[in-house]
Parts: C-alpha cells; sequence; structure tokens
C-alpha cells in the first residue's frame, strides 16, 4: 500500500470502532453506546437503568467504571494495535440515578511505544462529572481487526 492509498488514522479508528463493537457483548448488554472515536479519542454513553441501581437507589459504581473502562478500551486500541488495561484508577464525584444518561469522553495523554495513559471522565446529561477515571495501558500483539478498512473504501 503506498502512501497515497494508505488509510487514515481516523478511517483506521472508525474500523477497529466498528469491529470492536461488533464483538463487544459486555457494552451492548449494558446499553452501552459507541459516540464517537478517533486517535486517541472515545465517547460512549450508558442510560442508568432500574437494575443498575444499588441498595442506595444510585448507579452501582462498577457500572460507571464499566462505563469509563469501555471508553478507555476503545481509545487506546483506536490505532489498531491490541492494546490492554495495566492499572485503572476511579474518583466517583457525584450518585447517578436511574434515568441519568452517562457519558465517558476518554482522551489518551501519552503514549510511547507500548505504554499508554488515558484520561476518561463520565459526566451525566446536563454535563455534570460523575467521575474521573485514569487508565495506565499496554500493548500486546496483534491487530484488533485483521483489516482495518473495507474493500469498497
Amino acid at each position: 500500500m503506498t502512501d497515497t492509498t494508505r488509510p487514515s488514522a481516523h478511517a483506521i479508528a472508525e474500523a477497529v470502532g466498528r469491529g470492536m463493537y461488533a464483538r463487544d457483548h459486555a457494552a451492548r448488554m449494558l446499553g452501552i453506546v459507541l459516540l464517537e472515536i478517533a486517535p486517541g479519542f472515545a465517547r460512549m454513553s450508558m442510560t442508568v437503568r432500574p437494575d443498575m441501581v444499588n441498595g442506595h437507589d444510585i448507579c452501582q459504581g462498577g457500572l460507571i467504571f464499566t462505563l469509563a473502562d469501555t471508553a478507555f478500551a476503545y481509545a487506546c486500541n483506536s490505532g489498531n494495535q491490541a492494546t490492554v488495561a495495566q492499572s485503572c484508577l476511579i474518583t466517583f464525584l457525584a450518585a447517578a440515578r436511574t434515568g441519568d444518561v452517562l457519558t465517558a469522553t476518554a482522551e489518551e495523554r501519552h503514549r510511547t511505544r507500548t505504554t499508554g495513559l488515558t484520561d476518561i471522565e463520565v459526566t451525566d446529561q446536563n454535563g455534570r462529572k460523575i467521575a474521573l477515571f485514569r487508565g495506565h495501558s499496554h500493548q500486546i500483539k496483534g491487530e484488533v481487526v485483521p483489516d482495518p478498512i473495507p474493500p469498497d473504501a
């Protein structure tokens, strides 16, 4: 493939997003939707359902973590290099309740040949910050999707 026919980084990220989402049974089961993906970036949303609240009638923290972790995964795999979480930290800032639409915005802050650092902000439908998440990633062997650009692209 010559430089003039090489797909753009954005086209690769979009293909990776489609490929990952097609296999992401956990995200789909939780109603997590991929809103946007670009190199080192992903935005995903999830509506808090009644079966997602705990005994305090607030969204279970593990589900907020899962939303943030999912956006983290899409952002750090957007270059089509298989990448996994090495460590993660979340700080909960406010409670989310049934009916709230949570959005996780992941932005890669630093990347080396094998590691990365990504920050994720989780907000509700009013822009209120619900949680801050930081993920450290590690690149492993392989690609996310075998051919990131369909033949008709």
